[in-house]
């Protein structure tokens, strides 16, 4: 069985993480989504908020790729979560140049503690290249539509967390 690890913070889950999901589903049996407990980015969601909604939105995908999908909170390093959930792939997204920078000095790292591990950049598409969470978190604070960027659950759970 071929694991994949896609890891993000998901405060909220976007279209753009579904549609990275969807397509890292091609690649592998199993696709663990490696929900990252970093406090220093302060999320307005809880840990177990991030994994429910994340484990609401992949339920149609999972049935829809056949692709396994799974949730699972981590804290320590990337390269060791990979070995934790036995994958042997990480799944990184790129919306633009700006972050290829950061992701492939990070691959440049994680190879050096463990070089078994492969790392595939999807690129979102195009209609989803702009969307960051931090972004739909700030639109939806100022009272925007946040429509286009989330699904209609994660939307009425940001309205009724910011309300």
């Amino acid at each position: 069985m071929r694991v994949g690890l896609y890891p993000g913070t998901f405060d909220p889950i976007t279209l753009g993480h579904s549609d990275i999901i969807r397509r890292a589903c091609s690649l592998v049996d199993k696709l663990v989504i490696g929900v990252a407990i970093n406090r220093d980015k302060g999320p307005l969601f809880t840990l177990d908020e991030r994994v429910a909604m994340i484990e609401a939105e992949c339920v149609t995908l999972s049935q829809q790729t056949g692709c396994q999908i799974v949730a699972h909170p981590f804290e320590n390093l990337l390269i060791h979560c990979a070995k934790d959930v036995g994958a042997s792939l990480i799944v990184r997204g790129l919306r633009a140049v700006a972050d290829f920078e950061y992701e492939y000095q990070m691959v440049g790292m994680n190879r050096a503690m463990d070089d078994s591990v492969e790392t595939v950049f999807l690129m979102a598409e195009a209609e989803h290249q702009a969307i960051a969470s931090k972004l739909v978190k700030e639109i939806a604070r100022l009272g925007g539509d946040i429509s286009n960027f989330v699904s209609p659950a994660v939307e009425q759970a940001l309205k009724d967390r910011l309300a």
